[in-house]
């Protein structure tokens, strides 16, 4: 790709979906580790030939980092992609192999230089900081597996009725994504997800920290000692009074209202194309996810340092 196509790509937003700032630190923070792996890779192998001989690469490192943005954000297909960079299908799917698992080993973005990779150190950092959590999930529609394939029922999703799989989001009160779990197939219900991912035993033991949860997650408070806070149950179902219905809702309406912000981080992260619908393989959508999360916190980290300085 020449550089004149590689500026336009980079210096328009609604492409990549970062701006040039974060792509240019992407660039430097993964460029070396890129290499470094596959220099390994190299290595790790049986050589016929002297180091350094054969093909040289036709993608360099930063076309391998824009086409994994543009799949990301677009859901374009490798096929287009090859044409665009002006390379082989093989080497772009090659290309998104390898760069996708580096951004979704990065974690989430909450200051320059500090990163959350695992929900140990969310919890942490909500305790030290004093602010509060907010936990939701959101299901990924996936393709349906293979008739006659091991567990295939498990990935129907019992409230939408349709093949998925599930991840955990954590934001701030501010909507900023903390945290984006590995996926599970779209039968586990959230409460259940948030228990394998050790949520209970984080928040028993850790910092004292509010978070806030939906109606799937009713039961975690009286398990965390109150520390996740659920909307108020239903005491009647019928006949109910004139003022406990105005109660209730009044009650429900004030949580919905602090909770909405991680409504507002999934709909953030459902604008990368590659999580309305995935149609790749659905082993490969935990990185995917990951990937997303972490971008998308990098920059909004971003933006919120250059409206302070403004």
């Amino acid at each position: 790709m020449g550089n004149a196509s590689r500026a336009a790509i980079i210096g328009d937003r609604r492409i990549t979906g970062l701006s040039a700032d974060v792509i240019a630190e992407l660039v430097a923070e993964l460029g070396p580790l890129w290499h470094e792996r596959h220099q390994a890779k190299l290595m790790s192998r049986h050589r016929k030939r002297a180091i350094g001989a054969g093909a040289k690469h036709r993608l360099v490192f930063v076309d391998r980092l824009l086409a994994t943005l543009v799949h990301l954000r677009h859901a374009t297909t490798h096929d287009v992609l090859a044409c665009w960079f002006g390379v082989d299908r093989s080497t772009i799917t090659r290309a998104i192999g390898e760069v996708r698992p580096l951004l979704a080993e990065r974690g989430c973005t909450v200051s320059p230089g500090v990163r959350l990779r695992t929900l140990a150190e969310v919890i942490d950092h909500l305790g030290a900081s004093g602010k509060t959590g907010i936990i939701d999930g959101t299901e990924i529609r996936v393709r349906r597996p293979a008739a006659g394939s091991k567990d295939r029922d498990r990935f129907i999703s019992g409230k939408n009725k349709q093949n998925a799989v599930k991840t955990m989001l954590v934001t701030d009160a501010d909507g900023r994504v903390l945290f984006c779990s590995p996926t599970r197939p779209g039968s586990c219900a959230d409460i259940t997800h948030a228990r394998q991912l050790g949520l209970v035993k984080l928040l028993a033991d850790g910092p004292a920290v509010e978070i806030l949860a939906d109606a799937g997650y009713q039961g975690l408070g009286a398990q965390t000692g109150g520390r996740v806070i659920t909307p108020p149950h239903r005491k009647f179902k019928k006949n109910a009074l004139d003022w406990y219905e105005e109660m209730y809702g009044r009650q429900r309406k004030a949580h919905s209202s602090r909770r909405i912000r991680v409504e507002h981080g999934i709909a953030h992260l459902k604008n990368w194309r590659a999580l309305t619908r995935h149609l790749g393989r659905r082993e490969h959508m935990s990185h995917t996810v990951q990937a997303i999360a972490g971008l998308l916190s990098h920059q909004q980290t971003t933006d919120l340092a250059s409206a302070r300085q403004m």
